[in-house]
């Protein structure tokens, strides 16, 4: 018995050292561990990649000049503006005049649109659900289509270029009695004149 415990404790002492010399960080020539030497080729791999690879123009970021960055920088923010602007409805909470959120990006492409194009013009048309009276639905599309307006004006566009209409309850865009539908209905429209 004596003698298997000792040789327990000798096997035991003996994977201890062998894991103690052991590393995770095992080291490549340059004198880097695996984890340094994977995040350096990832960084010359993010430096080599090549922008517009669909054109076949094969340029890197590397290789474009401070002005050349941002004038790509702005076509793509140019790119995603007009994207976001083909979103024309403004969506509302129930009982609620309140922008959310998910509108704002929506909206600031809109003002930016409205800002570098001082001849456009928009009509902002407020619009409810049938629930409540309709003096009290045309006041409530009213105050949403104001909402939107303000948005739009703090976001530096001229009052000028912004027109607001208010139709209440009557023009559903979808005219079931679900909240579904009410919630479709529930709405401002931005409409270019």
């Amino acid at each position: 018995m004596k003698t298997m415990n000792l040789r327990f404790l000798v096997m035991l002492l003996l994977l201890a050292f062998v894991a103690g010399c052991s590393t995770t960080d095992t080291q490549d020539d340059a004198g880097l561990t695996d984890e340094e030497a994977a995040a350096q080729a990832e960084e010359r791999a993010a430096r080599s990649r090549a922008f517009g690879a669909g054109s076949g123009d094969g340029i890197s970021d590397e290789d474009l000049s401070q002005e050349e960055r941002a004038a790509r920088d702005a076509r793509r923010a140019a790119e995603e503006g007009e994207d976001l602007r083909q979103e024309r409805v403004i969506y509302f909470d129930f009982d609620s005049a309140e922008i959310k959120r998910e509108s704002r990006a929506v909206l600031e492409a809109h003002a930016a649109y409205l800002n570098s194009n001082g001849n456009a013009s928009v009509t902002l048309q407020g619009h409810t659900d049938e629930r409540g009276t309709k003096e009290y639905n045309l006041a409530l599309g009213e105050r949403r289509a104001e909402a939107v307006k303000q948005f739009l004006v703090v976001n530096d566009v001229r009052r000028g270029q912004i027109e607001t209409v208010s139709y209440g309850e009557e023009r559903p865009v979808n005219e079931s009695s679900s909240e579904e539908a009410y919630s479709e209905n529930r709405r401002v429209e931005i409409d270019y004149n």
